[in-house]
């Protein structure tokens, strides 16, 4: 048995199916190529059945990532498996993902089929994929509440058919880490032809227990493991991709398992991610949380000034983290601050770098020291972001007056436009302004601040949703100005909201 674990990411696919973590195509194929460069194995890009939109993001992504190879998944049933293969088949590396349920509980009352009509659709199904591509992988939903034996049979029945991947899911989250591990045996021993494919699992976290469900899933035999970034997804989430693989790497000597992920591109990848759906990375977070190579107790700085294994079990480097406070100022260099963007995983052009140095040029002017959060916050917030229709130009708040008041100069088009208003609050007015400029007055569902770094002059870190009639969208910004912030974050979610309104036009056309 192969040592070599395959990585199959399903952030595009199922994460996205994490309430408020909806990306368009630009964003789709920003993660996927950052994917590509971390090592992933298996892109699932989609579910290209779902609608035009899923269709035309998976078929770019196909078409824009070349190392990888590109999933796309179907259900068992003919025209979902046409639609995936029209979808991937100009990949480099094609792979069609099929699946079915087969716990009791999914045929009774979901499919309202027999287990053997679901064993004849697993079996159709996969044999109409292998007509388009050998490598066919097929997922039995809900496995870890199906009946073994049930299972083995299925499993058997599509490996005849062509299925080269055998995926089993922890679909609910219910599985325990020992069973788990001891369905897995008993399929590689009980299921005819076991030796001839790639045993995959797929876990979702709603006991908390995805990771290490899906690491004793490997240890028993399992191959490939499905994995999201910082473990996104339906309901509580899935395997952290970071968790588990960093699982596998710090304990190499027991697991005697290796990947091709690049760990250095770990954390760079989450904080891409945070930066596009808008969430922040939680400080607890295991692997790229912000404290997770924190030290505050007095013993553990101690034991840390000694030795740092003494209480620390990887090295943030290993993680593309840094614990080095980067000293940054308006007389350093381009040079330098290529560096450090390259140290922090970011991959620039001259003309980004340009835009990158300009701001922190800026920056320094008002703070006494530039940390590597403020240079990724510059990066995030300059370089990787959607096109602006609404540009913020110029913020004017008065507050500690009854009432507030903001003005504000806006481009939007190309026009510049200048508004002024009054609010409950500074940030209430900066708001007001901001919709009263652009004719627009979404709900604010959700506000959130979090400082970059620490310190009176740290960069504030603003997170908005906003919702316009159906539509949602989240919004980021960074500034100093923590009311700048806010306005930044707000005119992000109108860019988003924009943009997902020119994409309905594209598909109505």
């Amino acid at each position: 048995m192969s040592n070599r674990v395959i990585i199959f990411d399903t952030t595009l696919r199922d994460g996205e199916q994490s309430p408020g973590a909806t990306m368009n195509q630009q964003e789709k194929i920003r993660l996927a190529k950052q994917l590509e460069g971390m090592g992933v194995d298996v892109i699932e890009a989609g579910f290209p059945a779902a609608s035009k939109g899923d269709f035309q993001a998976v078929q770019a992504i196909a078409a824009a990532v070349k190392d990888s190879q590109i999933a796309g998944l179907a259900r068992a049933i003919q025209p979902d498996i046409d639609r995936a293969w029209e979808a991937i088949k100009d990949a480099a590396h094609p792979r069609i993902h099929t699946f079915i349920a087969t716990s009791p509980i999914h045929m009774e009352k979901k499919l309202r089929k027999a287990p053997d009509q679901v064993v004849e659709m697993a079996i159709a199904a996969v044999r109409h994929a292998a007509q388009y591509t050998a490598n066919v992988e097929f997922s039995a939903e809900d496995a870890s509440r199906s009946e073994p034996p049930f299972l083995a049979r299925i499993c058997a029945e599509v490996i005849k058919a062509g299925a080269r991947t055998i995926n089993i899911p922890d679909t609910v989250g219910y599985a325990q880490p020992q069973e788990f591990g001891e369905l897995i045996a008993y399929l590689l021993e009980h299921v005819p032809g076991s030796e001839k494919v790639v045993w995959s699992v797929h876990c979702h976290n709603d006991l908390g227990l995805a990771a290490a469900n899906t690491l004793a899933a490997l240890k028993a035999g399992a191959r490939q493991a499905e994995v999201t970034v910082s473990g996104i997804g339906e309901r509580a989430g899935n395997a952290a991709l970071e968790e588990v693989i960093m699982a596998l790497r710090t304990r190499q000597p027991y697991f005697q398992l290796e990947t091709g992920i690049r760990t250095e591109q770990l954390f760079p990848t989450c904080r891409l991610l945070s930066m596009i759906i808008g969430a922040p990375i939680p400080p607890y977070k295991a692997i790229v949380g912000a404290n997770a190579f924190a030290h505050e107790s007095g013993i553990h700085q101690d034991g840390m000034l000694k030795d740092s294994r003494t209480y620390e079990i990887m090295t943030p480097e290993a993680v593309g983290r840094t614990r080095t406070e980067l000293v940054l100022g308006k007389h350093s260099g381009r040079n330098a601050l290529g560096t450090k963007c390259r140290e922090l995983g970011f991959t620039l052009s001259d003309e980004q770098l340009g835009i990158v140095f300009e701001a922190i040029k800026k920056l320094a002017d008002k703070k006494e020291q530039i940390f590597d959060e403020d240079v990724e916050a510059v990066v995030l917030e300059e370089v990787f972001r959607i096109p602006d229709k609404y540009r913020l130009r110029n913020l004017t708040v008065v507050a500690g007056v009854d009432p507030p008041s903001a003005a504000l100069v806006l481009e939007m088009d190309g026009r510049e436009i200048r508004e002024a208003t009054f609010g409950v609050g500074p940030v209430d007015a900066a708001f007001s302004a901001i919709n009263k400029a652009v004719g627009k007055s979404p709900v604010l569902e959700h506000y959130q601040v979090n400082a970059v770094t620490s310190g009176t002059d740290a960069q504030a870190e603003v997170m908005v949703r906003l919702r316009m009639d159906a539509h949602a969208a989240v919004g980021r910004g960074a500034d100093g100005d923590v009311i700048k912030a806010g306005a930044k974050a707000y005119l992000n979610a109108l860019n988003r909201l924009a943009k997902k309104e020119e994409e309905r036009q594209c598909v109505t056309l």
